[in-house]
């Protein structure tokens, strides 16, 4: 579809995005699926899976790319939230979408957007990207599409696409707010990504599997179920696991819970392969699935000799994941205390975060620096600070700092042991972009 629109800049288009997040969160497939039929529906055509769950959508989605890359095959992909730059949520064959490609789709988009009926509102910051992303990605050629959901699924901008293939990492609690108070509920929110038609993937269990399986039989959809695969050990950089099809394999991912995810990816391929998308077969598995990387997620870093581990954590069962991770890496990490660097948003479990993360028996002598992000759903420092002073013995040492720049200050001053990063992904990419030189937006 020919679109005339007038040209922006990059720091114009960014502005134009950030100006329909004004309209906040709005969930419903009404606006976004009349902005992409104002479009021509470019989503029409494309096939891929489309990702949801509570924790492990990213890193499914990274392993899944990685292993498709490795075959040679042109893949889309749309990890989020962002890190340093706003051009990381859209990126084909490993690289994200160039400044001026990226500032001339918004400005098509925008262009669509004064045809949707105003009943139906304005589209939101993320219904615009969907469309961004779906218009790229059809200009690209894909031979593949990897998109992960934003929230939840049913409601999600991201689910007026249907790729042929499904996925539903896990369910646990968060964002009750707008899913639901308990597992279920938000399982079946998340389930409703499968459609009739589609092979679908789960790596739930419990009640939520439960609702993911209702879910596929009332589609008709084949649904593959997967647990973790079996730990065979781990170093610093990666693990090793047993996989069915390839036995022994290792992943270049840090921490225990990649098993799990590298079993759902895994089962992703087969399904891929299964719906008549794409192959990826045993060799290119192994080589994506080694060479794979997911920056800010247990990423290590060195700082003027200083090591650091930069991690999300943002809901309970993601501390819970870093806790036992960092219980697993502490013999392979420098000698001497840990210093945790953390933030929240005010909107998350902060307490439940906390609890889970200081149940890490590497964390024992640690010293937390408590500051607070520049945006304004974020938890003040103080009120961060204090949560942690109830969940460590007393007399733990619990600091709080002006900025994110004075907090990493404190933090590389602090003693010669491991920098942990942890509790809010913009926490996480603020510190790395400090310490790569990497820019954004």
């Amino acid at each position: 579809m020919t679109v005339i629109a007038d040209p922006l800049t990059y720091d114009e288009a960014l502005a134009a995005i950030a100006d329909r997040g004004r309209f906040g969160i709005h969930l419903g497939l009404g606006r976004v699926r009349a902005l992409l039929r104002a479009m021509g529906d470019p989503q029409d055509g494309i096939r891929g899976a489309l990702i949801a769950g509570t924790n492990g959508k990213g890193s499914v989605l990274a392993l899944t790319g990685a292993a498709l890359r490795a075959a040679g095959l042109r893949v889309g992909e749309t990890p989020k939230p962002h890190l340093v730059t706003y051009r990381e949520r859209l990126v084909v064959d490993g690289r994200p979408v160039q400044a001026d490609v990226f500032a001339r789709l918004v400005a098509e988009v925008l262009v669509a957007v004064d045809r949707v009926p105003s009943r139906l509102g304005p589209p939101t910051e993320f219904e615009i990207l969907t469309a961004v992303t779906f218009r790229w990605f059809a200009e690209q050629r894909l031979d593949v599409a990897l998109v992960e959901v934003g929230l939840g699924g049913r409601l999600d901008a991201t689910h007026a696409w249907d790729g042929g293939v499904a996925v539903v990492t896990n369910v646990d609690l968060d964002h009750q707010d707008r899913l639901g108070a308990t597992i279920p509920l938000i399982a079946k929110e998340k389930a409703a990504i499968i459609e009739r038609g589609d092979v679908a993937v789960t790596g739930a269990t419990g009640d939520a599997l439960t609702v993911v399986r209702r879910r596929a039989r009332r589609v008709a959809a084949p649904l593959t179920e997967v647990g973790p695969a079996p730990l065979l050990g781990w170093d610093r950089d990666r693990i090793q696991v047993e996989l069915p099809s390839l036995g022994a394999t290792w992943v270049g991912l840090r921490g225990r819970h990649q098993a799990a995810n590298v079993a759902v990816a895994d089962a992703t391929l087969d399904a891929l392969e299964a719906a008549g998308i794409a192959h990826a077969d045993e060799a290119a598995r192994r080589e994506g699935y080694a060479a794979v990387r997911w920056p800010g997620r247990l990423e290590r870093l060195e700082r003027d000799g200083r090591e650091l581990l930069l991690d999300g954590a943002h809901n309970p069962a993601g501390a819970a994941a870093l806790a036992g991770a960092l219980d697993d890496l502490r013999p392979f990490l420098h000698p001497g205390s840990v210093t945790l660097l953390t933030a929240s948003m005010a909107d998350k479990d902060v307490r439940g975060v906390v609890a889970a993360l200081a149940g890490a028996a590497a964390l024992g002598g640690v010293t937390v620096v408590c500051v607070a992000v520049g945006l304004p759903r974020a938890l003040p420092a103080v009120e961060l600070a204090a949560l942690w002073r109830d969940a460590l013995p007393t007399g733990a040492r619990v600091a709080v700092a002006g900025s994110v720049a004075d907090g990493l200050a404190i933090a590389l001053a602090e003693g010669t042991g491991p920098i942990v990063v942890a509790g809010s992904l913009y926490l996480v990419g603020e510190v790395r972009g400090t310490l790569t030189g990497e820019t954004g937006p």
